[in-house]
């Protein structure tokens, strides 16, 4: 039965630059040789922002699992040029997708507004950065590093512990001389965690939302997608609509996703039936 309310205003949706060879959907598409590709970032940027992203997410290190650290000088040959290029050409918000502290204030200086850091500015002098720039944070919980995050993750409870470290990274944010309505928070789908802790967590999600801060989800053509549908990445778009849908419903404030065309019309659709003006 469908319900009369208005849904909460619709999600951001941030979408995907990935600038490395080895991210699990579309690495060396973007960093080819290893150089920037930037007229294809270029291009790519601007579907991306024709389809209705509001915010473009530049990765220079994969986070995958198994995925490699990356040293700060190959991060930032990476990804400054491209926040260069497109702070120059786009009015859309640019997001850095780093825990490198050098990386955060080089970034800054080329004209990123957001710091979506994986690790929840826990390497050494990462909170220092993220005061210096006065940029915007995205806090991400996630178990361990990369490298070794899925090998058999557990939990007590993963919502409850999942809600505190990131209670726990807020409260120190703050201290530090963060403003509490400069950050963000994001459970970390995939990110050390099993299929069924990335369920829990996202049938949690509106507690999450009830803490009063805005909440990103990333679930786009993840593995949570692929277990349930026995699919390749590459066959995750519905999936991926889906539970963008479902996050959207639970009151998310951004959406991060690859495929911005689809999600965005699925937002419409949603607005409409649920009452908003699309």
């Amino acid at each position: 039965m469908l319900h009369a309310q208005l849904m909460p205003a619709r999600p951001q949706l941030m979408g995907v630059l990935n600038i490395t060879p080895d991210s699990f959907s579309d690495g060396g598409v973007l960093y080819r040789g290893g150089a920037v590709q930037i007229n294809a970032v270029l291009l790519r940027a601007q579907e991306l922002i024709d389809a209705g992203a509001d915010i473009l997410d530049v990765g220079g290190e994969s986070t995958r699992p198994g995925a490699d650290v990356v040293s700060d000088e190959q991060e930032m040959a990476r990804v400054i040029p491209v926040i260069t290029a497109l702070a120059a050409r786009f009015a859309a918000q640019i997001s850095v997708d780093t825990s490198s502290p050098q990386v955060m204030r080089e970034a800054a200086q080329a004209g990123a507004s957001i710091i979506n850091d994986v690790r929840a500015l826990t390497r050494p002098g990462a909170v220092a950065a993220a005061v210096e720039t006065g940029l915007r944070v995205c806090l991400m919980h996630m178990r361990g590093e990369p490298a070794t995050m899925q090998a058999d993750p557990g939990y007590t409870d993963v919502v409850a512990e999942v809600k505190t470290f990131l209670s726990e990274r807020v409260a120190a944010c703050v201290a530090a001389g963060i403003a509490r309505e400069h950050l963000m928070v994001d459970p970390g789908f995939g990110f050390g965690k099993s299929l069924q802790h990335n369920l829990q967590l996202f049938r949690a999600l509106p507690e999450l939302v009830a803490q009063n801060l805005p909440v990103v989800v990333g679930v786009s053509r993840k593995s949570m997608i692929g277990n349930i549908l026995q699919r390749p990445v590459d066959e995750r778009l519905h999936g991926s609509v889906s539970l963008a849908l479902l996050a959207a419903q639970a009151g998310v404030s951004v959406l991060r996703v690859h495929d911005v065309s689809a999600t965005m019309d699925a937002l419409r659709i949603l607005e409409a039936v649920q009452g908003n003006d699309p």
